[in-house]
């Protein structure tokens, strides 16, 4: 007697392919990832910028603290009653200015102006905007057994590109509009010794 093989039995068939709603679940999720990652390289942009602004700021900054230390006996000269940089009133000139104080005052205010380096007879050499303040926080004293030096602090103040805590030194105060937010600020402090105080 002849026999049939028999089949295995099999399972339901099952579609085959992938079905529009998987698609269309998928898209939705890359395209939140892409928007995702586009946001961050945003981020990542601002926070380079900014970097690269503060390490400006920081140069301008040392730039006036040397100069400040090669000519200590004349320190007090530094001190800046209103913001140096944007806005000031310097001479185009800083040759014709008449002590060392004042010629590198002139050409820090300069140098925050960008005048360093220029293009097309613009400076470029710095961002727009940055200002510097000198103020003395400590008064020298030489009074006998307290020989107290003098102390100052040199500010670098710029705009950021997003809000953030307002700095707690109050050089330039709402010169970048209304929110202080948007202001930065770097400082140091330059301690002047009392040379034979005991």
């Amino acid at each position: 007697m002849l026999t049939h093989p028999q089949h295995p039995s099999r399972p339901p068939s099952r579609m085959a392919g992938v079905s529009l709603i998987e698609v269309l679940v998928t898209v939705l999720i890359l395209g939140f990832g892409l928007l995702g990652l586009a946001g961050l390289q945003s981020k990542l942009s601002i926070g380079l910028l900014e970097s690269k602004e503060r390490a400006q700021a920081l140069v301008m900054l040392t730039n006036l603290t040397e100069r400040i230390d090669v000519n200590r006996q004349n320190a007090a000269a530094y001190v800046s009653t209103s913001p140096l940089g944007t806005g000031d009133q310097q001479p185009v000139d800083c040759t014709t200015t008449t002590t060392q104080a004042a010629r590198d005052l002139c050409e820090w205010s300069h140098a925050l102006k960008g005048f360093s380096a220029t293009k097309d007879n613009e400076a470029v050499g710095t961002m727009p905007g940055m200002r510097g303040c000198i103020a003395q926080v400590q008064t020298a004293d030489e009074t006998s057994g307290v020989c107290r030096p003098a102390v100052y602090r040199v500010t670098v103040a710029w705009q950021g590109m997003h809000p953030t805590k307002a700095p707690a030194v109050n050089c330039a105060n709402d010169a970048y509009g209304n929110d202080d937010k948007m202001r930065r600020a770097i400082s140091t402090q330059i301690s002047i010794g009392l040379q034979g105080c005991q």
